[in-house]
């Protein structure tokens, strides 16, 4: 039975071309729900995903049925729908590919070529279905064939208005309201009393003398009842998430010009134009940090130049020697004995994919649940509880190793060693220090 997802023969024509081995060419009707374990093996797929991949399978359907009948109402309303969903997430289902990403983008690519600056990224745009549209046509977790020119044209640095980014806990409640107030549509109105146009207080008769009545002027407020105070929110456990690791593009790299020890680069972390700790720069309009290094002498500074890397951009900004750093790149370097010289190299990047976007967030398998913290405190040295965790395994791959940090030793579910994986589901890695130190 197939699910009407999309344009069916815009649908199939690229699930034939890109997955001939899961989806076969002689299929006119395959079943879209059971398509996604085929075309991705190596990912799974619970049954909450597969009702979550059903729902955006029917709102897509809807969609194309909206699209068909012209009905704009419905178009606008599926549309909002799905850019709030994805506002927080990088695919449908948070980090992992479905088939459903795949027949968003059959059916919504055609449309987003064709609206205007205003409709792709101004105020009332649709910022998070451009971005997952050009995510799902270029990543290397979808490898879907789709030649260049047919492409959809989408600069992803032409932002004509940064929206306020979307709380996770807000967002919640929302859908919490909606469903309470589908279930029971009355409820708005319990406890609301009737207003009488025209009624008001009877008049009191004058007394003998003919003076007015009197009017008791100090009456009784009634005492409203106090409310119960909400439980506390329940605190999340410990986690390297609360670490915000990014893909960053180093633009260009120069010496320190107070510090030999220190180089300064200039890197594209993804941040929004105008977000704190961040600037303009002139040469490729792009929105960047200013980051020192310690990595003069250690790294050749032709290869600090226009390469990716993982970013650390969420510790507190420094000033070092005179320039201020709002970051800091990821290294490895091996491990050395309590007292001897931990930066006596050599030392490594961690590599990120290379054609991962920059500002891709970056985590550990495993360990990748809630959102990092705007600002890392100092006083709860978070970064220096988790970073002894941080390392190399003997396939250079960069992971978490949980058993090094003991707040988080014990936690159910949770994994001994976590790779460190972009949202693409690309590991991160080095070029030859096996067991080293990541910081």
């Amino acid at each position: 039975m197939a699910t009407a997802a999309a344009p069916q023969s815009s649908l199939l024509s690229l699930l034939y071309r890109s997955y001939p081995a899961a989806i076969s060419p002689d299929a006119t009707e395959p079943d879209y729900l059971l398509a996604s374990p085929k075309i991705f093996p190596k990912d799974s797929f619970g049954e909450t995903e597969q009702a979550d991949i059903k729902q955006w399978l029917h709102a897509v359907s809807g969609l194309n049925a909206a699209v068909a009948k012209d009905d704009k109402s419905v178009a606008e309303t599926i549309l909002a729908q799905l850019n709030t969903h994805l506002a927080t997430r990088t695919t449908l289902l948070g980090a992992k590919p479905s088939v459903a990403d795949i027949a968003v983008y059959a059916l919504v690519a055609p449309m987003v070529e064709k609206w205007s600056p205003e409709q792709r990224t101004g105020e009332h745009g649709y910022h998070h279905i451009v971005r997952h549209v050009d995510f799902v046509q270029n990543s290397q977790l979808f490898s879907l064939q789709i030649p260049d020119e047919e492409k959809i044209n989408i600069d992803i640095n032409d932002v004509k208005f940064v929206p306020k980014p979307v709380d996770p806990k807000e967002e919640k409640e929302r859908k919490k309201r909606e469903k309470a107030s589908a279930e029971n549509p009355d409820s708005a109105a319990q406890g609301t009393k009737p207003l009488v146009v025209g009624q008001g207080k009877p008049e009191q008769p004058a007394d003998a003398a003919g003076a007015p009545p009197k009017t008791n002027k100090k009456e009784k407020k009634e005492k409203k009842e106090k409310q119960p105070k909400p439980p506390p929110a329940p605190v999340a456990p410990p986690s390297p998430s609360m670490i915000d690791l990014r893909v960053g593009h180093i633009l260009r790299a120069i010496n320190h010009p107070n510090a030999d020890s220190l180089y300064v680069s200039t890197i594209n972390c993804g941040d929004a134009p105008g977000a704190d700790n961040t600037s303009l720069d002139e040469e490729t309009g792009k929105t960047v940090r200013t980051v020192c290094s310690g990595l003069n002498g250690l790294i050749p500074l032709e290869e600090m130049q226009g390469r990716k890397i993982v970013a650390v951009c969420n510790l507190k900004p420094v000033t070092m020697r005179g320039i201020k750093s709002a970051a800091m790149v990821l290294a490895a370097s091996p491990r050395v004995a309590e007292g001897e010289d931990s930066h006596g190299g050599p030392v490594e990047l961690v590599n990120p994919p290379t054609d991962a976007p920059a500002g891709e967030r970056v985590t550990f398998q495993g360990w990748s649940e809630g959102e990092p913290e705007k600002v890392l405190n100092p006083k709860k040295k978070i970064w220096e509880t988790f970073q002894p965790g941080f390392t190399t395994t003997d396939t250079l791959e960069v992971a978490f190793d949980s058993t090094a940090v003991p707040s988080v030793q014990g936690q159910e579910g949770k994994p001994a060693l976590g790779k460190l994986v972009t949202a693409s589901g690309i590991i991160c890695t080095v070029k030859s220090l096996k067991n080293a130190t990541v910081r």
